[in-house]
């Protein structure tokens, strides 16, 4: 199977899911106020610290990461994103105007602490990307 044909099927519908998470998955509901969170690290630490459930810090802390790994192969139909400070920088402009709508809309919370996790998932993938074109060329093509 090739791989890179593979993702550009699936990248499309995957952001999709994404965007739906983010506006109206998983219980969420229209805030009465618009709310930030702009403390970096304390807001999730704290987040930790007063979720009595393992499930779901593993969820939303881990899956805030995990969940955009796949953006780290976006070089593989984008070629400027093979290099990680134009993916990165990218990224960081999408998630942030994402995050913005979250809070302008108030179907969320703009938290620094989501972009932050957010794009080190993209960072993992795009390692994740490099070793996999090194590894299993044969399958990326």
């Amino acid at each position: 199977m090739m791989l890179k044909k593979f993702y550009k099927i699936i990248i499309v519908p995957y952001i999709l899911f994404l965007l739906y998470l983010m506006f109206w998955g998983m219980g969420r509901f229209q805030y009465d106020d618009h709310l930030i969170t702009v403390e970096p690290i304390f807001s999730t630490l704290e987040f930790i610290h007063n979720t009595i459930g393992w499930k779901d810090i593993v969820i939303i802390v881990l899956g805030n990461v995990v969940m955009f790994i796949p953006f780290g192969f976006l070089g593989w139909i984008f070629p400027q994103f093979k290099e990680l400070k134009t993916l990165l920088y990218s990224f960081i402009s999408a998630i942030v105007i994402v995050e913005a709508l979250q809070y302008f809309t108030r179907m969320g919370i703009f938290e620094v602490d989501d972009i932050l996790l957010n794009t080190f998932g993209v960072y993992l993938g795009w390692l994740l990307c490099r070793l996999t074109e090194k590894k299993f060329s044969r399958l990326v093509l």
